[in-house]
Order: structure tokens, then sequence, then C-alpha cells
């Protein structure tokens, strides 16, 4: 083993709640068009903030409680929600945001003139005294005193001509969200208001977890050398649709003036993949420290929703999630990124696409070339949807079927006895605990878990092992698979 790897040095991991949103989530916006009389019962069934910060995925998600602290607590996780008296909004990794700050970052990421959000001068103020209120957030306070508010007369003539969206906090409208009326823009569906609602709320949402990053490593944003999006969202007009960008305008807004980036395209597995990419940078020396990031996914918010309107219950998909990940060359604490060759799995195109190909691809043929056996993994971390969000749209518990499926694997590479597949599984599994947003919930919200167990010397390994889908390009009928191992620091005694 070499004596120096990458190593992920800190991670963030941001929720926005944007229970205001949700109707423009890809399902409820195509569903409200069909049938305009279920947004009333939409609008009933959305969860107070109070409610989305004392539900127990969340604070898993931000670090408050660990997964095997989540496991313990009796399902259904939103009847037995944190006391009301110790809510919080703020963990070790990260925040639960409230939608008012929300739409302030929103129309700071908001760049173009004439600007695609118009506010006018009553709710611009409001949304400025969020931003000053907010301790990460609150130097943007000048730069948010110079936006100009929209007039009245002249917001009302440009939406009488042009498609808009309304944004709205409860009942109180906060403004308008229209497209690019350039003409540049005119006539690209690409540029219409609901993509770009979706770029930018991805820009938005990740620059918080960046900002977070960036605090929690106590460096300035300037120290950054280079940034990789992992997320979803498909930037770009007509010419150069799904081009991209995102890297660059995410660290735009957040200060990194000595960075670039690029984008990460690889469906589910873009973090995990980007992680890799960025490890590979790191030990090639052609970067110091490369950020990993991820935003929301506009797109997927209340997707479920029609399940727990079925069920009357409230929406539980109803949060915009972010992420960001520090990798950097090896400070000899950190952990690190098993990065030579064979180390990273990978699912090859002349593979065959059943599930125990899959898994020999990216799950044992990596341990085998690096001499480990299934049960020398600590802990495994692989789709982690929250099941409460999957079951009542009838998908099942993602993460207790792919546990099974690693349970197996190991049985038949007779690596664990099958009457000790169950309890293995135990001990190296977790309940899903994140967002159903696409990228996000792919592996990595166990990194910042992950990170503190092997620091403390709770675990010496970790597997990742995300999935992508790359069939929904109508391209091809293949998926994907991407690990890595997250191993204690071999300089540490």
């Amino acid at each position: 083993m070499k004596d120096h790897y990458p190593v992920v040095k800190n991670c963030a991991y941001c929720l926005i709640h944007v229970p205001d949103l949700v109707r423009y989530g890809s399902k409820p916006q195509r569903e409200l068009a069909h049938s305009p009389s279920i947004e009333t019962k939409l609008q009933s069934n959305l969860r107070p903030f109070d409610k989305v910060v004392s539900y127990p995925p969340n604070q898993t998600f931000i670090g408050n409680i660990s997964p095997d602290q989540l496991s313990a607590i009796p399902t259904p996780w939103y009847l037995h929600a944190s006391d009301s008296k110790t809510l919080k909004t703020i963990g070790p990794f990260g925040e639960i945001l409230d939608q008012m700050t929300f739409y302030a970052l929103l129309k700071l990421a908001d760049i173009v003139n004439p600007p695609f959000f118009e506010i006018e001068k009553e709710f611009l103020d409001i949304l400025g005294r969020a931003i000053a209120a907010h301790p990460l957030l609150s130097g943007y306070s000048d730069q948010f005193s110079k936006i100009q508010p929209s007039e009245r007369k002249y917001l009302a003539e440009k939406r009488r001509i042009n498609p808009s969206l309304q944004l709205q906090d409860g009942d109180k409208v906060f403004g308008y969200f229209f497209g690019d009326l350039r003409s540049e823009g005119k006539d690209d569906e690409n540029l219409n208001p609901n993509f770009l609602l979706e770029n930018l709320a991805t820009k938005a949402s990740a620059c918080l977890a960046l900002k977070h990053l960036i605090q929690r490593e106590n460096i300035s944003p300037g120290e950054v050398d280079f940034l990789l999006s992992c997320g979803e969202e498909a930037c770009g007009d007509r010419y150069q649709r799904g081009g991209g960008g995102m890297a660059k305008a995410i660290g735009q807004l957040a200060g990194c003036v000595n960075a670039s980036g690029i984008d990460i395209k690889n469906f589910c597995a873009g973090p995990s993949s980007a992680l890799v990419i960025a490890a590979a940078l790191i030990q090639a020396k052609v970067f110091q420290q490369v950020v990993v990031v991820g935003g929301g996914s506009l797109a997927k918010l209340g997707m479920k929703f029609q399940a727990f309107l079925e069920h009357d219950l409230e929406i539980l998909d109803d949060c915009l999630a972010s992420m960001a990940f520090l990798v950097a060359a090896d400070d000899g604490q950190s952990p690190v990124i098993r990065i030579e060759p064979g180390a990273i799995g990978k699912v090859n195109i002349g593979a065959s696409t059943s599930e125990e190909s899959v898994f020999r691809q990216y799950l044992l043929k990596p341990l085998e070339n690096l001499g480990l056996r299934c049960t020398d993994i600590d802990r495994y971390a692989l789709e982690l949807q929250n099941p409460e969000i999957m079951e009542y749209a009838g998908s099942g518990d993602v993460a207790r079927k792919n546990y099974r499926k690693i349970g197996a694997m190991a049985v038949l590479s007779k690596h664990l006895e099958k009457e000790s597949m169950q309890s293995w599984i135990d001990t190296i599994g977790m309940p899903g605990f994140a967002p159903t947003q696409g990228h996000i919930p792919s592996a990595v919200p166990y990194l910042g878990h992950a990170l503190e167990a092997i620091r403390k010397n709770r675990m010496k390994r970790v597997m990742f092992l995300s999935r992508a889908s790359l069939f929904l390009s109508r391209c091809s009928n293949l998926l994907d698979g991407v690990s890595f191992i997250l191993e204690r620091n071999p300089r540490l005694k």
C-alpha cells in the first residue's frame, strides 16, 4: 500500500425547506395541469418548517443524529419527531434552511438583466432582512441592498405578456419568475421559467453547502483551486442543451475567485464519479484543493406527492438538498480514498446488466484487487433514499433491498456463512435518510458520518457504491456503477 493517498478533509450537507416550490416539481406540475382541483389538497398537505426540522431523517442528514441512532427510532419517523423545544436547524455538517432565506439566496443567484426573479420593494426588504440575519449569508447584505425592486405597474405589464411562475410563502406572493426575455432567449424552451428556476435553485442551494464547507474547514473561498459540480441539472440553451457551467456559477456566487470548474454528469452516480475524479486530480498534483459540490433538484420535489395525498399525509419530499466535499493532498490525518489501479469499482460496458453481474463488477472486483474480503469493510453506503418517502409510493425500502444483495454476494463469494448473513447486514448497513433528489441519496450522504467514525477510530474502512441509470438517456440500455473505499489514514499511529 502506498504511503500517500488523496484525502477527504471535510464535508457539508444542507436541506432547504421549500413547500411552496413543490408545485413546480416535475410530477406535481404535470398533474396540476391535468387536474387543477388537486392544488387545494396539495397545499393543505404541506409541512410547516418546525416539522421539517424535527423530522429524524433530516437531523441525520445534517449530522445531529447518526444513522445508528435513527435506526433505533420507531417508525413511522414522522410520528416520532424531535422535541419541538430543542429544534436544531444547525448540525455538525450544515443546516436546514427556511424558504424565506432561500428566496433571498435565489435572488442573489439571479445575475441576468432583466432579472428572472422580479420582486416588489416591500418583499425585497423582507428578503434583505433574512439575508442580514443569517450568519453565513450576512456578507451578501451590501450586494443585496443594491438590487433594484420591481415597480408594480411594470411587473403587471410584464406578467400580462410573458409566462411566469408565482413564488410565494404561504399566502404571500413574494415575486414572479420569468424566462430569459432577451433576444437570445426568445422561444427557447430551455430558457423558459421552469428550467431556469430549476437551474438557479441548484446554484443557490449548492452555494449554501459550499459556504458551510468553507466555514467548517476554516479556509477562505479563494483557497479553493477547482470545483466539480455533480448535480443532474441540464444548463444550456437550444444549441448547447445540457452544456453545463454550474460548477463555475456556484463558485462565483460563493466567492471562489481563484477557482475554475466543470460539471460531472453520471445520473445518480455523479457525486461518486466526481469524488473519484477529484481524488485523481489531487493524486496527479494538478490541483491542491478540489471541491465536489451538488445542488438540489427542483424537478424532483413532490415526486411522490400523490401517495401522500392518497394516505392523507403531509408531503415529505418537500426539501431541496445540497452537499459539498473537500478533497486534498494527504495531510496525515484525514481518511484517504484508495486510488491505486483496480481500487475504483466500475461496471464495464461488456458486463451483463443482471444484479449479480453488476455487484460482481463494482463490489467484488475492487475488493479482490486490493486483497480484501467483503467482511473487511466496516460499513457499506449505497442508495440511501428515505424509505418513508419511497414506500408510500410503492417503491419499497431501497437501502434494505441493496444490503440484502450485498449479503447474498458475500455468501456466494464464500466470504460469509449464510446463517450469519442477516446479523452481518445489520452491522454493515444503515437505514436510508436522504431525500429523493436523484444524485443526492446515492451513497455519499453517509460520507460525513464515515469521516467522523473513521477519525474516532470506530471504523477502518467504508465502501461507497453508487448506481447510474444510463438508460434514462434513451441512448443506451445500460446502467452504470461506481465505487470507492474510504479508509483510515495509514500515517496515523
